[in-house]
C-alpha cells in the first residue's frame, strides 16, 4: 500500500511539474503550436497504421486486371489509381512511414554529430576550434540541395534511401555545430564551469553534465525544424531520382511518377495527393519549431536560422 501511495505521489509531482512549466503553458498557449502538434502527431498514427496493415511488396506491384488504369478519385478509389492500376490511397499512406523513419534517422544523426563538434569546438577553442568551423563553413557555403546531390553519389546505389539520410546528414551537421558552438561558448563563460573543473570534473563530465543540459533549448528548435526540412529534401531527392527505388511508395517518388506521366495527360491526382501531405507535413513541423522558439526564448528568433 506504501509503495502505491508513493508512486502516486511521484506521479502527481510530476504532473503538476509538468503544469507549472512555463515552457509548456508557453507552448499550449500557441494555437499555431497546437495546429503542428495535431499535424504531426496524425502523420505519425498514419504511418504506424500503413506500416502496420499493408504489405510493401503489394503496393510495389502492378494491379493490371484488379484494378482500373489510372482512375479518377472516386468511393472505391478514394485517392484514384496510377498507370499501374495501383490504388493511390494505400501507397500514400505508406509514404508517411517512409518519411518519418528516414527523417527520424536523418534528424538523430545529424544532431549527434553536430552537437557533438560544436561543443568541443567551443571547449577546446584554438586549433579544434578553427579546423571544425571552417570546415563547417565550407559546407554551409554550397546550397543545401546542390550539396545533398554531390554527397549522395559517394553512397553505393544498393543502399537505397538510405543514400538520402547520409548525404542529408552531412549536409545539416553544420547547422547543428555553428547553433551549439554559440550556445556552448555563452555557457562556458559562466563561473559555475570554472568552479566545476576547478573541483576536478573531467573534460567529459563537464561537457555532458554541465555544457550540454544548457545548449538543449537551440538544439531542440533547430531538430524541430531540421525534420520538416529532411522530410521535403528527402523527397526532393527521391523526386530527382535518387535514393528510392522504381516503384517504392515515397511521396517524391510518386510525386515525380505524378508529374512525369500524369500531369500531362490530365490525372493531376497522381501527384496532388502525395504533394499535399508532404506539404502538410513538413507545415507542422514547421509550426511547432516555431512555437518552441517562441516558448522557450523569443529572442532565438536571431539565433535558430
Amino acid at each position: 500500500m506504501s509503495t502505491e501511495t508513493q508512486t502516486g505521489t511521484v506521479d502527481r509531482g510530476i504532473v503538476e511539474r509538468l503544469r507549472a512549466s512555463p515552457f509548456l503553458s508557453q507552448l499550449l498557449s500557441n494555437r499555431l503550436a497546437i495546429t503542428g502538434i495535431v499535424i504531426i502527431v496524425s502523420v505519425i498514427l498514419l504511418a504506424i497504421y500503413a506500416r502496420i496493415t499493408y504489405n510493401l511488396s503489394d503496393l510495389m506491384a502492378t494491379q493490371f486486371g484488379t484494378n482500373p488504369s489510372e482512375a479518377a478519385p472516386s468511393a472505391a478509389y478514394p485517392f484514384g489509381t496510377d498507370g499501374q492500376a495501383r490504388d493511390i490511397y494505400p501507397r500514400v499512406m505508406y509514404g508517411a512511414w517512409y518519411a518519418v523513419l528516414y527523417g527520424t534517422v536523418t534528424v538523430i544523426a545529424s544532431t549527434v554529430l553536430g552537437v557533438g563538434l560544436g561543443i568541443v569546438a567551443a571547449y577546446y577553442g584554438d586549433l579544434a576550434d578553427n579546423v571544425i568551423m571552417r570546415t563547417m563553413d565550407v559546407l554551409l557555403s554550397f546550397p543545401s540541395l546542390l550539396l545533398a546531390l554531390a554527397l549522395v553519389t559517394i553512397f553505393p546505389e544498393e543502399l537505397g534511401l538510405w543514400r538520402a539520410v547520409g548525404a542529408l546528414t552531412l549536409v545539416y551537421t553544420p547547422r547543428f555545430a555553428r547553433v551549439v558552438r554559440g550556445a556552448a561558448l555563452k555557457v562556458l563563460e559562466d563561473e559555475y564551469t570554472d568552479a566545476t573543473k576547478a573541483l576536478g570534473a573531467t573534460d567529459p563530465r563537464l561537457l555532458i553534465r554541465h555544457v550540454l543540459p544548457n545548449c538543449l533549448a537551440p538544439i531542440t528548435v533547430q531538430s524541430t525544424l531540421n525534420y520538416g526540412l529532411a522530410i521535403i529534401d528527402i523527397a526532393a531527392l527521391s523526386f530527382l531520382g535518387f535514393g528510392a527505388s522504381p516503384g517504392e511508395p515515397t511521396w517524391g517518388m510518386m510525386l515525380s511518377n505524378g508529374v512525369e506521366f500524369g500531369l500531362f495527360s490530365g490525372a493531376w491526382w497522381w501527384s496532388f495527393f502525395p504533394g499535399l501531405l508532404l506539404a502538410l507535413t513538413v507545415l507542422g513541423f514547421n509550426l511547432l519549431g516555431d512555437g518552441m522558439r517562441d516558448a522557450l526564448d523569443p529572442r532565438m528568433r536571431e539565433t535558430v536560422d
